[in-house]
Order: C-alpha cells, then sequence, then structure tokens
C-alpha cells in the first residue's frame, strides 16, 4: 500500500511539472503570436519576417494552391506590396487558441482601404507552428473571393 502512494504522489508531480512546461510553452507561443500582430500593425515587415524560419512553408490563397517556401525577402516584398495598395492594413486578434506544443491557431480581422476608397473587413485564420521560438509554419485560411 505504501508503494502505491508514493507512485501516486510521484506521477501527481510528474504531471504537474509536464502542466507547468505546457503552460510556459502556451504562453511563449502566445507571446509570439502577439509580438508577430505587433510588427504586422506597425507594417514593420522586417521585423515580422524575422520571426519566420528561413525559410518557412506558407500555406495561403495569396501563394497559390499548395504548401510554398518563402525566404525572409520573400515575406517583406509580399506585405510591401499589399501595404502600398491598402495603406491603412490592420490586424485585429479575435481569439487565439494554443494546440499542443508546437502550433497556436489565431483568429483575427484584417482591415484596410483600398486605392478607390473601399473599406474591407476580412476574417482570418491561421495555423502557426512554432518550433524553438521560429514560426517555421504559417497556414493561413481566408474567403479569397473566387
Amino acid at each position: 500500500m505504501k508503494h502505491v502512494a508514493v507512485f501516486f504522489f510521484a506521477t501527481l508531480i510528474v504531471l504537474s511539472c509536464n502542466n507547468q512546461n505546457e503552460k510556459q510553452m502556451y504562453n511563449a507561443n502566445e507571446k509570439l503570436v502577439k509580438e508577430y500582430f505587433e510588427h504586422f500593425n506597425k507594417h514593420d515587415w522586417a521585423k515580422m519576417a524575422g520571426m519566420y524560419a528561413e525559410p518557412a512553408e506558407f500555406k495561403d490563397p495569396s501563394l497559390g494552391p499548395g504548401i510554398v517556401s518563402q525566404t525572409h525577402e520573400q515575406v517583406i516584398a509580399k506585405y510591401s506590396q499589399l501595404s502600398e495598395l491598402f495603406t491603412d492594413l490592420k490586424d485585429e486578434i479575435v481569439n487565439i487558441y494554443p494546440s499542443g506544443e508546437k502550433h497556436i491557431i489565431v483568429e483575427f480581422k484584417s482591415t484596410g482601404t483600398a486605392p478607390d476608397s473601399t473599406k474591407f473587413e476580412l476574417p482570418i485564420c491561421t495555423i502557426f507552428t512554432i518550433e524553438n521560438g521560429i514560426i517555421t509554419k504559417d497556414f493561413t485560411y481566408y474567403d479569397n473571393f473566387e
């Protein structure tokens, strides 16, 4: 009976430590994602691109079907062009959903004004894969009006 109690207590400690590690990982990933969106909203494309692995994998309707590798330079070029079209482009986080140690899902809305003064609001969902504090995958889903 004594061995069962010791085993139970040891198991509880291990589970508690694992939960703390997961919470720390979720907090670190959430902090990273919030920093990412701060850079986005400041249109600091170089800092934002630096948060990705070199290269990183993207799944994004604007890049075509399938998964595409992008370098930092390509990310900077893409978002520089986008912000030239929509000078007031902003993203607002709606919710953040941690999913395991390496993934975090972000629901957000993108807003801006087109050159013809048309305002838009686009709901978007992105699944980020984060490894060692770096975004390695960015799988983004939205209605691209096709």
